[in-house]
């Protein structure tokens, strides 16, 4: 039964594939790299098979998961001297911030599809040592292949929702092997460990999250801050909203009374970023775009402006130290919210929507250490945001916010331990 859903699975890929490749040169009209290395999509290289074979090969799909790792790969340079890293990313954003993190002698490559020859091309053209997905990557046909050619398999900053769980089950007979084919699984909480033991993952460990470790970078701190004091007035940041979010967002904030804050809009997906900003004019707001000012610092102009659209990719503790407050994207529609980790790390009190399950521990210990509030819906949500950015007792919220993300960092270390005292036996 397994190997004929695995079997069904791959068919159905197979049969899907002209979509999946015209949906990437559809999104490469806005974000080019997406019609970049087409070939590597299906595990075919235009570059000779790397020799000897001494990669560990990490994947983080995208632009979240790439900054996280980041601190992961540092410390396993420091643990491994003469590492060398096979990265797999599938996004754009995820590419683009995976590049710092590359050294003489690395690879760079895009994931394949999760179609058997794909990534079996893949596997024996650059025969990684082991092979570490970050957070949700589980894949079927990657997983098995993985196995068939030896090639031992790692989830790390592993998590997974109660919602993910039972969706999973319905497909257990295709994600059950999958699980199980892990070596070791380095779970963020005790309830996802549960959760991932209940989904057939053999050997779970919890190590923390790895996106506590990530520290902000000083200057664009610096810059964000130099901004939020010339502009002399509150800032309300909306961080990583999705789709559906921003509507009501702006409704809400039509209703606040005069004189507003300036609330800074940042949408999730770049492509997104066009559509935010008429989403913007409709409502009748005044807009400035923060890619009109590149280098510089916004003019007198921009400073007058209703809304800033946050349309840069990077910056996101910049905006965090501009604002005075923020909206957590994603949680005030059923979509699980984003990562509030960066937020409290660069100082900013978060406002969290109903909808957190993506983050549940994280979300909760933010709560109960008064470093975020919780809001029942965007409306709430937006009048909470709007009166603790001037609150005089926002300094309080600072410092619990920093104190939190400080509290609960350490993963790097205990994950690469894990990861370094594996490659041994299978050198």
């Amino acid at each position: 039964m397994r190997a004929l859903a695995r079997w069904l699975y791959g068919a159905l890929l197979w049969v899907l594939t002209p979509a999946y490749l015209l949906r990437l040169w559809r999104r490469g009209a806005r974000e080019p790299a997406y019609r970049e290395r087409w070939g590597e999509r299906l595990g075919r290289y235009g570059y000779p098979a790397p020799t000897p074979r001494r990669l560990l090969w990490l994947h983080a799909v995208s632009l979240g998961e790439t900054r996280a790792a980041a601190p992961l790969v540092e410390a396993l340079r420091a643990q491994q001297p003469g590492l060398r890293l096979l990265l797999t990313t599938s996004t754009a954003t995820g590419w683009a911030a995976g590049r710092p993190l590359l050294r003489a002698g690395d690879v760079h490559t895009w994931l394949p599809y999760d179609t058997p020859g794909a990534v079996r091309r893949f596997l024996r053209h650059h025969r990684p040592l082991m092979g570490v997905l970050m957070e949700t990557e589980v894949w079927p046909n990657l997983l098995h292949v993985a196995a068939a050619e030896r090639v031992p398999m790692v989830l790390a900053n592993a998590r997974l929702s109660e919602k993910s769980l039972k969706r999973g089950e319905r497909f257990a007979w295709l994600l059950r092997p999958a699980a199980e084919a892990f070596l070791r699984v380095l779970a963020q909480t005790q309830d996802d460990a549960r959760r991932l033991r209940d989904m057939g993952a053999p050997s779970v460990e919890v190590c923390g999250n790895l996106k506590f470790d990530i520290a902000p970078p000083p200057a664009l701190l610096a810059r964000g801050q130099h901004w939020r004091a010339a502009l002399q007035r509150p800032v309300v940041l909306a961080a990583s909203t999705r789709e559906g979010e921003e509507g009501p967002l702006l409704a809400a904030w039509r209703e606040l009374p005069q004189p507003r804050p300036l609330l800074l809009l940042v949408p999730r997906h770049p492509q997104r970023f066009d559509e935010v900003a008429a989403l913007v004019e409709q409502a009748n707001f005044s807009l400035r775009r923060r890619s009109a000012w590149g280098e510089g610092d916004p003019d007198a102009d921009a400073a007058q402006a209703d809304v800033w659209l946050g349309d840069s990719i990077g910056e996101m503790a910049l905006y965090y130290a501009c604002a005075d407050a923020g909206l957590l994207g994603g949680s005030f529609e059923p979509l699980g919210g984003q990562n509030l980790i960066e937020a409290a790390a660069c100082g900013c009190p978060l406002v969290l929507g109903p909808h957190t399950f993506n983050f549940a521990e994280a979300a909760e210990l933010a709560v109960q250490a008064r470093a975020a509030m919780r809001a029942a819906d965007m409306r709430q949500g937006v009048v909470y945001a709007a009166m603790l950015a001037i609150d005089p007792q926002r300094n309080g919220w600072v410092e619990r916010s920093l104190t939190f993300a400080s509290r609960h960092r350490g993963a790097t270390e205990r994950m690469a331990e894990r990861i370094v005292g594996l490659l041994p036996a299978v050198v």
